[in-house]
């Protein structure tokens, strides 16, 4: 099931998960930092849905209260609360 979300507070502007059984199959982020983004995507694939918010939520980028880490975990909070 494809999931789209609006982060706040960060530089990425859209993210779109693929999201199958509770596992989060793929995730797509438009804007944000591009490498590092890859490369938390790549640890996150495969992964449960529980599992990607216990280890992203509260991640901070520096003053902003919020990161984009933080941002897949919330839309992953909201994804869950609608399914």
């Amino acid at each position: 099931m494809e999931y789209r979300y609006k982060p706040t507070g960060v530089c990425s502007r859209e993210m779109i998960f693929q999201i199958e059984n509770g596992i989060v199959r793929d995730l797509k982020v438009i804007g944000g930092c591009d490498g590092n983004l890859k490369g938390l995507v790549s640890l996150i694939k495969g992964m449960p849905i529980e599992k990607v918010k216990e280890k992203l939520k509260g991640i901070q980028c520096g003053m902003k209260g919020t990161s984009c880490p933080d941002q897949i975990a919330k839309a992953l909070e909201s994804y869950s609360k609608a399914n």
